[in-house]
């Protein structure tokens, strides 16, 4: 049966036009059908552990223990989940990495979801933190992680992989994480999908969905004069354009100015965040 869904897949893409928003049409579906659900809830599974783990290089990741800030997350979560499950059903599973400095989210095959303390310090409004949320379960429900494995390792690695063939690429993609905060780096077509996503997300749920623009533009501004490493910027890169393309597509819709801020809420949070920090890392 896996060997016929290979078939097809590849039938697909030979039928598709060349360009790049044709291909990426013919990757995902070649990611469905040679990665099912199971399998990515699988690499979600390993990176996991190997985050957990740790490298020879990379120590292991330092999950809050701070049950006011992961349940915190948690409720966010729970507030777009139904929205996103309407594109693409699956589990999800938030993290929260507790490190200050870091200023980084990702997101990871199987619905995993990761958000580290220093993004919460760096934001300044509930919907900015769920702008970015949204972004992140965007990448999951476009099977981007997918089809990146699809570019990156071939439709011969992808195969083994699908049919059980190759254990070892799993743990070669979950050290990745470990090693540069990111399993492999989405295309500006990935990037720009996941910011509408973002934005629809952020509205069904409530909020304002120019948080993701404007947390954007704080980034921006910051670099340079904030001790955090802005991991999420870097690996997200906001251009001019990008930006545009956010408030150009909450203007079609009608929604901006609508939706809570919750910049109140934020507060206590990071004042929790603050009040834990070794006196060395503020």
């Amino acid at each position: 049966m896996r060997r016929s869904l290979l078939a097809l897949a590849l039938l697909s893409a030979s039928c598709t036009t060349q360009t790049r928003e044709g291909m990426a049409r013919a990757e995902t579906a070649i990611a469905k059908a040679l990665i099912s659900d199971e399998q990515e809830d699988a690499i979600g599974r390993q990176i996991h552990a190997e985050l957990e783990k740790g490298t020879p290089e990379t120590p292991p990741v330092r999950y809050s223990t701070d049950p006011v800030v992961t349940t915190y997350i948690n409720n966010l979560t729970a507030k777009l989940t139904p929205y996103a499950d309407k594109d693409r059903k699956t589990a999800w599973h938030m993290h929260v990495i507790d490190d200050p400095k870091v200023v980084n989210a990702f997101a990871t095959p199987g619905g995993h979801l990761y958000v580290y303390t220093g993004l919460l310090l760096a934001a300044d409004t509930e919907a900015e933190v769920i702008g970015v949320m949204s972004h992140e379960m965007g990448h999951v429900v476009g099977r981007h992680s997918a089809r990146q494995m699809v570019n990156a390792l071939g439709l011969n690695a992808i195969a083994s992989l699908a049919l059980g063939e190759n254990p070892t690429t799993l743990a070669k993609l979950a050290a990745a994480v470990v090693g540069q905060g990111t399993m492999l780096a989405h295309s500006r077509s990935d990037e720009n999908e996941a910011d509408q996503y973002a934005v629809k997300y952020a509205a069904a749920a409530g909020y304002d969905p120019g948080g993701i623009a404007s947390f954007f533009e704080k980034l921006k501004g910051k670099q340079g004069h904030v001790p955090q490493a802005l991991t999420w910027l870097s690996t997200h890169p906001a251009p001019a354009d990008r930006i545009t393309k956010v408030n150009q597509a909450i203007a079609r819709q009608g929604l901006a100015g609508r939706g809570e801020i919750g910049a109140g809420r934020l507060e206590p949070i990071k004042a929790r965040i603050n009040a834990t920090r070794p006196v060395s890392s503020r």
